[in-house]
């Protein structure tokens, strides 16, 4: 499990476990992987290892530390993931560097590490986790959208590469889900404006899909080694519309992209989200994201 000290990852490690995997996490923050780790030892056989998934030296050490401590690894999920929310003004291109070495290079660099050993075993799952950003490209999310894009064609590719070997690839495309990922994403521009509209999104029902339902159907997708998992309605609908109607969908998220906060290109700072929240200070964004926050507090994003 790459990237699973907090969130939709720690979801999916406990999920494993549940179906008595060992499992391996990892994750480039050490304090909050060794918090990670304790809230998920009651379920199983966990072994903590902090690596990058950005960096292709690091994910070669960390398979070979994985196979020495658990054996053969049969399984691999990465989840790794950065959200920056604002107008495209106020976006870098640092923020699309960081934004592409984690999330389209960190699937690329721990399925290669993996793959050689799963095709001379002849077998093996590995799983991306995308998004419905990798499907249609919103406004405000681009960086994210961008890497995305790039982590649905990696995994498709890999996926037909793959056929006929007993090594599979999915890629997964949830859409909202109530993790508690938005204290933890970064916001640029009017950053407390777009935590205002982002918050409550990935928090309600009907708009957000429950995290741990989308969890145990991630295992199910990549266990049956199925090529692409849905989660949710959004991805289902956006992939027919989008397919139906391309320029339509565009001209569609344009207009959703004049109703929200714009920026200057000196509004360049990243926020994270629980300072925008604070400084915010609504109770009404509050209380529409109370079942985020609930999550959040649950799945070690604070």
């Amino acid at each position: 499990m790459a990237g699973a000290s907090r969130g939709l990852g720690l979801l999916v490690a406990k999920e494993l476990l549940s179906r008595d995997f060992d499992v391996a996490v990892c994750a480039r923050d050490a304090a909050e992987l060794a918090r990670a780790r304790e809230m998920l030892s009651p379920f199983g056989t966990v072994h903590d290892y902090v690596c990058d998934v950005a960096e292709a030296d690091q994910v070669e050490a960390l398979v070979r530390d994985v196979e020495r401590d658990l054996g053969p690894v049969d399984v691999l999920i990465t989840v790794a993931g950065i959200i920056q929310v604002g107008s495209v003004e106020g976006v870098t291109v640092e923020q699309f560097r960081d934004a592409v070495t984690t999330m389209i290079m960190g699937p690329v660099h721990t399925a290669l590490a993996v793959l050689p050993g799963m095709r001379e075993r002849g077998r093996g799952r590995i799983g991306t986790i995308a998004s419905v950003g990798g499907l249609v490209s919103v406004p405000h999310l681009l960086p994210y959208c961008t890497a995305k894009f790039g982590a649905v064609g990696f995994s498709e590719g890999l996926a037909a590469s793959l056929s006929g070997t007993g090594v599979t690839a999915t890629s997964i495309d949830p859409g909202l889900m109530r993790t508690g990922s938005h204290e933890r994403a970064y916001f640029t521009g009017e950053s407390q404006n777009e935590y205002a509209w982002f918050a409550p999104s990935a928090s309600l029902p009907v708009l957000s899909m429950n995290a741990d339902r989308a969890a145990r159907l991630i295992v199910d997708g990549v266990l049956a080694g199925r090529p692409i998992v849905l989660l949710g309605w959004l991805p289902k609908v956006a992939q027919r519309v989008r397919g139906i109607a391309p320029g339509l969908t565009i001209r569609a998220l344009g207009v959703v992209n004049r109703v929200l906060p714009s920026a200057s290109p000196q509004q360049t700072d990243l926020v994270v989200g629980a300072t925008a929240k604070q400084r915010l200070g609504s109770r009404v964004v509050n209380a529409l994201s109370t079942l985020g926050s609930k999550a959040a507090q649950r799945n070690n994003e604070r």
